[in-house]
């Protein structure tokens, strides 16, 4: 079983050679995936109105679901920009959001339109980020609707940089297999 990578509309994702896509995935449209990055089984990265980014090291993990909005006017947010050195945890939703470099996304939330994820923040798991919000640096937001719920340890921050790179020395076996 291959990826499933096609053209819509037009564009035709590009996908860097370094970059893991599992079988099973779906990536489609006016997508980039960079360099060292991983989209694992099951996911679904869907650039068919505007496009979508996945930044060097970042990892998308198993049935995560990636979409944008189509341009119109009062629009939250259209694209879907996701940094480099992200960890996005299995069954997450982003929505035309911004993800800076360095953040970190848990299992199963949900991310909006509009949003910003700061380099340096986190969403945690089952989390529902409405639109429009701005996760600042250092801040932890958690609940539905989901809202600042401490700020992070140094500990925590370092994990972030800990798992991007774990998971791109996991997506280069798996590539190497």
């Amino acid at each position: 079983m291959k990826p499933l990578i096609f053209a819509i509309g037009g564009k035709t994702p590009k996908i860097h050679e370094s970059a893991f896509i599992a079988p099973g995935a779906v990536v489609c449209g006016d997508v980039e995936v960079h360099e060292n990055a991983s989209v694992w089984y099951g996911c679904v990265l869907r650039g068919d109105s505007t496009s979508i980014r996945v930044g060097a090291r970042t990892n998308i993990q198993d049935g995560t679901i990636i979409h944008v909005n189509h341009e119109r006017e009062g629009a939250a947010g259209t694209r879907t920009t996701i940094g480099a050195d992200i960890t996005v945890g299995h069954m997450a939703l982003l929505h035309a959001c911004t993800l800076e470099d360095g953040c970190f996304i848990g299992m199963k939330a949900c991310v909006m339109d509009g949003v910003v994820v700061e380099s340096g923040a986190m969403v945690a798991a089952g989390a529902l980020v409405t639109p429009g919000k701005r996760v600042k640096r250092g801040e932890l937001w958690a609940g539905s609707p989901a809202k600042l719920m401490r700020m992070l340890t140094e500990a925590e921050l370092r994990y972030f940089g800990y798992s991007s790179q774990h998971y791109a020395e996991l997506a280069a076996s798996y590539r190497n297999a």
